[in-house]
């Protein structure tokens, strides 16, 4: 196979993969949790078969010690999480509406203070306002849809059960299925990628999944420390969402925020110790969480990490978000790959003369 030919099949398969997440983006979520918990709890499963278990048990009982897990961790933090939850939907239009008085009303200063005395022109405030409203319907309608397929996310909580049960189940079967069709010539140099891949995958999963644990708690006791009114919710969507990188900490930014401004209005000193937290959360995750637990395996450059999340946000929404980090880190092992072969080539080891 020449290496024309190799380009040609990858790029075949990227613009398959490309395709089928285009059309199916909306209805993806839950089987790529799925993949993910699967993925996530194949080892264990395996390690369970080593000691004689087969494979149906190991992955029931692999599920079961994760429902567990997640069952504790429920009756702990649950009730008061639903009881916030429930407190700050319900009172959600008013903070919304008291909020907006407030801004109105600081506008209003504004104008008498700053009102030209050409009346034909706009005052400041009127303009920072209309200009407000533009940029504040606009993220509005971004939060909404991302909160839409947040909440169709966790509605799809059963699907996604079943969808890693079964994955787990046949997850050694499909992968020997795949190393079948592998042409034997090329056998050694596929698998040494895959295994390449297998390592910068499972490295993002467990130091994200951690990132997100730790994230989450700070985010949550912070702000309890402060006072903040429903920092449990806070810190929970921060660190759920904090799997997809950088849209945690916005979420979490702009609802804290909000409650901050509606709570503490005037009390300007708490105001600002709420976005400190946000501040010193996000500089603990650039400079110590990420780069020690996630950084070393996916060794993604910041500026393409960003691209990613931008691009395939953009092209599959959602879904697009969830497999954005995974397949750029793919594409990371790929272009390295690459660059090896090229370098032990004639054409970059032959001389001038």
């Amino acid at each position: 196979m020449t290496q024309r030919q190799k380009v040609t099949i990858w790029g075949g398969v990227l613009a398959a993969f490309l395709l089928f997440l285009f059309v199916f983006s909306e209805i993806l979520p839950p089987f790529i949790f799925g993949a993910a918990i699967a993925y996530f709890c194949d080892p264990i499963a395996d390690r369970l078969e080593k000691r004689g278990l087969s494979r149906l048990i190991s992955t029931v009982v692999v599920l079961i010690l994760a429902v567990l897990i997640f069952a504790l961790l429920a009756v702990a933090v649950l009730p008061l999480l639903i009881e916030q939850f429930t407190a700050l939907a319900k009172n959600l239009p008013d903070y919304v509406d008291t909020l907006r008085s407030r801004v109105e009303g600081l506008l209003g200063k504004i104008d008498s203070t700053t009102t030209p005395e050409n009346t034909d022109a706009k005052p400041a405030a009127t303009q920072l306002r209309e200009a407000a409203q533009g940029l504040s319907g606009k993220l509005l309608q971004s939060i909404w849809s991302g909160g839409l397929a947040f909440v169709g996310a966790l509605a799809a909580l059963v699907v996604t059960p079943v969808v890693a049960f079964y994955l787990l189940l046949d997850w050694d079967r499909m992968i020997e299925r795949l190393d079948d069709m592998i042409p034997r010539r090329h056998l050694s140099e596929v698998r040494g990628i895959a295994r390449d891949i297998d390592e910068v995958l499972a490295g993002f999963m467990r130091g994200q999944f951690l990132v997100c644990i730790i994230q989450g708690t700070f985010y949550a006791v912070g702000l309890s420390l402060i006072g903040l009114d429903f920092a449990l919710v806070v810190g929970m969507i921060s660190g759920m969402a904090s799997f997809i990188p950088y849209v945690g900490a916005i979420l979490g930014l702009v609802l804290s925020m909000g409650l901050a401004l509606t709570q503490f209005w005037g009390e300007w000193a708490m105001v600002l110790a709420v976005l400190g937290v946000f501040v010193a959360g996000q500089v603990i995750e650039g400079n110590f969480l990420t780069p020690y637990l996630v950084g070393g395996s996916v060794g993604l450059h910041p500026v393409w990490l960003i691209f990613a999340l931008a691009a395939f946000g953009s092209l599959f929404g959602f879904a697009g978000l969830l497999v954005a980090v995974p397949a750029a880190a793919v594409v990371g092992v790929l272009i390295r790959h690459s660059i090896t072969r090229y370098q032990e080539s004639r054409l970059y080891l032959e001389d001038e003369s």
